[in-house]
């Protein structure tokens, strides 16, 4: 029988990877293609390669993700930091592959599975513990990303959270309503 906690984890896990992959499509659509890749110095990551990471790793990871090694032997992780995109088109069908790979793979997940065992380079993880990882990666990587488009928007970029100055009306908004329990993404 699946309890409320472990369906709660699912179900928030599957709506932060959502929340993460939105943030970045957001960002994303705020910069030009000759902006991706722009790098701030020559050992920092552009948009570019940023993308290219997370798309391999999640192919890597979520492929066949219950039953191989998340480290595939046909990953070449080194190559995901070459700045060899053509064009915005072309970084947003490898985010898109990867996205897909995701949420195939964890879609159907059920309580039993969170404590199943995959692996991660020979070591070991529950599948909650490879989830969480995972979340942790990506969302470090796609605050990389939004910062990386913010400054590249300038004056254009729009606030994907509560702009600068609106916090005492959104707060005022919340406030003002019944006290309720969902997810932060809800609207209401």
């Amino acid at each position: 029988m699946e309890t409320n906690t472990s369906l709660n984890f699912l179900d928030t896990a599957r709506r932060l990877f959502g929340y993460y992959r939105g943030l970045g499509e957001k960002a994303i659509a705020q910069i030009d293609d000759d902006h991706i890749h722009w790098q701030p110095s020559p050992e920092s990551n552009s948009i570019a390669v940023i993308v290219k990471h997370l798309s391999g790793n999640m192919l890597s990871r979520f492929t066949d993700f219950l039953t191989s090694d998340g480290e595939k032997p046909w990953r070449n992780r080194d190559a995901e930091f070459e700045n060899d995109y053509n064009d915005k088109a072309e970084l947003l069908e490898a985010w898109n592959a990867g996205w897909e790979c995701l949420f195939l793979a964890i879609q159907p997940l059920k309580e039993a599975d969170l404590e199943r065992i995959v692996y991660i380079r020979n070591e070991g993880h529950t599948v909650l513990e490879a989830l969480s990882r995972q979340l942790a990666h990506y969302s470090y990587h796609i605050g990389q990303l939004v910062y990386m488009c913010r400054l590249l928007a300038g004056e254009q970029w729009q606030s994907l959270s509560i702009p600068r100055g609106g916090s005492q009306q959104f707060n005022d908004k919340k406030f003002g309503q019944e006290k309720s329990q969902g997810f932060f993404t809800d609207k209401k």
